[in-house]
């Protein structure tokens, strides 16, 4: 898989090159490559990727040519799927993630300051993604979160299919508590179902755990997941 960030600050991307995700650019799974758009802007002098916005309004905002050009030099022939990170996009989950794994060449373009040029989406721009209803400096760490959530779904980047398979959301529930060694620590004992090893019932308390969970802490998770059964059965018909 191919990903190109598109970006005014490349160097934030640096840290992907620890954990999960920089052991797979490791082993040339996924190519990740953070590209400078101020390499491309007209302004050769100063390098200038912004200006004020036309009607007034606070901050600055990026200038469409250098990130209209900057886009052409690396996805000429339009083979990626071009993906802006935007507090006015769709809200990333699971689903989606998947989604963008099936491609094999994705390039996330990352604002900055107040935003893009409109006209910058309108010729370059494929999707728009927001991680949240927060809004942050620029969209480099956004972009990075949807590198780490969508790399756990290309082939050998996780070192089991069951790993993500099992993980929150993959099911549309919260995922069940997790234990390791020592048994107890701190009074604190690992359920004596986990140490049985009862395969039937450990599943059946791990089910139990991750709805009541969900229950407690995301519902709409479980009325989204009813409403789609629902769905699916009146298609079915």
């Amino acid at each position: 898989m191919k990903i190109r960030a598109l970006t005014l600050f490349p160097k934030m991307f640096d840290c992907l090159n620890e954990s999960i995700v920089g052991r797979a650019v490791k082993n040339g799974l996924i190519d990740i490559r953070a590209v400078d758009i101020r390499e491309y802007t007209a302004d050769k002098k100063h390098f200038k990727c912004d200006d004020t916005p036309y009607g007034g309004g606070a901050g600055m905002v990026m200038s469409v040519q250098p990130i209209y050009d900057c886009v052409q030099a690396v996805d000429p022939d339009h083979e990626y799927l071009r993906v802006y990170m935007s507090p006015k996009g769709e809200t990333l989950t699971d689903k989606t993630a998947r989604e963008l794994a099936a491609h094999d060449k994705l390039l996330l373009l990352c604002g900055h300051y107040e935003g893009i040029d409109e006209r910058a989406i309108e010729l370059c721009v494929d999707r728009e993604i927001s991680i949240g209803d927060y809004v942050l400096s620029g969209g480099e760490l956004a972009a990075m979160v949807v590198i780490d959530s969508v790399a756990r779904f290309v082939d050998g980047v996780l070192g089991s299919r069951v790993s993500h398979e099992d993980e929150s959301f993959a099911d549309g529930m919260l995922e069940y508590p997790q234990y390791t060694r020592p048994p107890e620590f701190m009074g604190l004992r690992v359920p004596d179902v986990l140490l049985g090893g009862n395969h039937a019932e450990i599943e059946k308390y791990r089910r139990e755990c991750s709805e009541k969970i969900t229950a407690e802490r995301r519902a709409d998770l479980i009325k989204a997941k009813t409403a789609a059964s629902v769905n699916d059965e009146n298609g079915g018909r």
